[in-house]
């Protein structure tokens, strides 16, 4: 199956994400070895990103929600974390006053 955004193809997941977010996925989450100046211009870049799109934020949780919600189970072989509680089971204690 193929993955169209905007009319361009996403071959990769972080092609995927790059073309959803609009910006290159190392602006947010940088790079290994980034230098003290090159972390200062990429945060720099990433406010004003921010300052252009304030809903970016929402978009971006709404959209990574979405996918979650649609492949969790294939992807992750989710299994709930919280089981119905079952029902407790009343004993008669001995000599317990009725």
């Amino acid at each position: 199956m193929r993955t169209y955004i905007g009319g361009q193809e996403a071959v990769s997941v972080n092609e995927f994400i790059e073309l959803a977010l609009g910006t290159p996925l190392e602006l947010w989450l940088g790079v290994e070895g980034e230098s003290a100046e090159e972390r200062a211009a990429r945060l720099d870049a990433a406010r004003d990103i921010l300052a252009d799109n304030p809903d970016l934020p929402d978009d971006v949780s709404r959209v990574a929600a979405q996918v979650i919600e649609a492949n969790a189970p294939e992807l992750f072989n989710v299994v709930p974390l919280i089981r119905p509680a079952a029902r407790r089971r009343t004993r008669s204690r001995k000599g317990a006053a009725a």
